[in-house]
Order: C-alpha cells, then structure tokens, then sequence
C-alpha cells in the first residue's frame, strides 16, 4: 500500500527555517496532488501547501512567501521549506496525497496520510 514518510521536524525559535520531507512509496509523487497540511491541538487541521502534477503550487495567505512546496521526483520525495517561522506555526505536519487533480486545500479531497512530524516554534 502508499506508504507516506515525514521527516525533518523540530523545535525552532522565532525567525528559524526548518524543511520537511515525505518520502513516498507506492506511490508516483508527480502523478497526482500532494499536499502540506498541519494540526495544531484542538485546531482542525488546515492546509498548508499543495502541488499539481504540473508543478503549479498553492498557498494560503497565512505561509504566502514563507512557506515553498518543491518535489524531487527521482527521489519520489516532497519537501516543505518552512522560513521565517513563528510561534502560530507550531503543529503537527502531514503530508498527503491524491491520485485526483489538486481542487483546494480540503482534508478530504486526500486519501493517502502520512504519520506526521511535530514543528514548534518557540518566541
């Protein structure tokens, strides 16, 4: 079955970076939509970053210009360069995956999770 690996969390203070990688098997991570969302406790979880088959990514306003989605697809690997980080930040991240076009930051529009990695930001 899709197996989703995140790995690349930590603890950061105010102003850090940190990048965050899913390692993918049984699945092609160019074929369909991937995504970045996060979880903070008693928080619904909230999308993040995804990326298209094409290429083409997209951001919400809260991580526009800090956060960057990029794959390399010989290491069927999805990244989350996270920069100028800031306490609101902290969450679990999870990557996900869809074999449908990218259509919204949606938690249920994905139906391959991986376990997740812990991000927190301290001011």
């Amino acid at each position: 079955q899709v197996q989703l690996v995140e790995s690349g969390g930590g603890s950061v203070q105010s102003g850090g970076s940190l990048r965050l990688s899913c390692a993918a098997s049984r699945y092609t991570i160019n074929y369909g939509c991937m995504a970045w969302f996060r979880q903070a406790p008693g928080k619904e979880r909230e999308g993040v970053a995804t990326m298209d088959r094409s290429g083409s990514t997209s951001y919400p306003n809260s991580v526009k210009g800090r956060f960057t989605i990029s794959q390399d697809n010989a290491k069927n690997t999805l990244y989350l360069q996270m920069n100028s980080l800031k306490p609101e930040d902290t969450a679990m991240y999870y990557c996900a995956a869809t074999y449908a076009y990218c259509s919204g930051l949606l938690p249920h529009r994905f139906g391959y999770w991986g376990q997740g990695t812990q991000v927190t930001v301290s001011s």
